[in-house]
């Protein structure tokens, strides 16, 4: 895998999650979750979730209570949490951009992350190929990663 660069991640992009034994595995999923956005002027909209079949809400991740969600990981798969988060992204939508990209090491390697402005995450980012990104996204104080796919949404102009 190559490392990925800033400048090559600008636009929208849609993610999944890759399984792999973290407790925020299938929630983001369950809750909605569409991808990152990222921004010509090294900014992201971190956290896109689908509203309806043509519409992206972007939320601040600085709203979200961090240490509840991975303590209570089974909840955020259920039923009940979809139904719930439905009403708090009205509560917690982003006013702007709430993420800076910058080039960062991750196991050795420079390479395109993304740092959170109000949360201790850092996603890391390594290029499958053009339009395919792998993400790891590391929270300062937990040894654990999360992985994810980012394939590029190609827009028409």
């Amino acid at each position: 895998m190559e490392v990925a660069s800033v400048a090559e991640l600008t636009g929208l992009w849609h993610g999944h999650c890759i399984t792999s034994g973290h407790p925020l595995d299938g929630v983001l999923e369950n809750l909605g979750w569409y991808g990152k956005r990222f921004r010509s002027d090294h900014r992201a909209d971190a956290l896109l979730f689908s509203v309806g079949p043509h519409r992206l809400v972007a939320i601040d991740p600085g709203m979200i209570p961090l240490k509840l969600a991975l303590r209570f990981h089974r909840f955020g798969r259920s039923r009940a949490a979809r139904g719930w988060f439905s009403y708090l992204q009205k509560v917690w939508r982003a006013n702007g951009p709430v993420a800076s990209l910058r080039p960062m090491s991750f196991r050795g390697k420079m390479s395109a992350a993304m740092v959170y402005d109000e949360q201790p995450i850092i996603d890391y980012f390594r290029r499958i190929d053009d339009d395919r990104l792998l993400g790891v996204m590391a929270v300062e104080g937990d040894r654990r990663y999360y992985f994810f796919l980012l394939t590029r949404i190609k827009t028409e102009h």
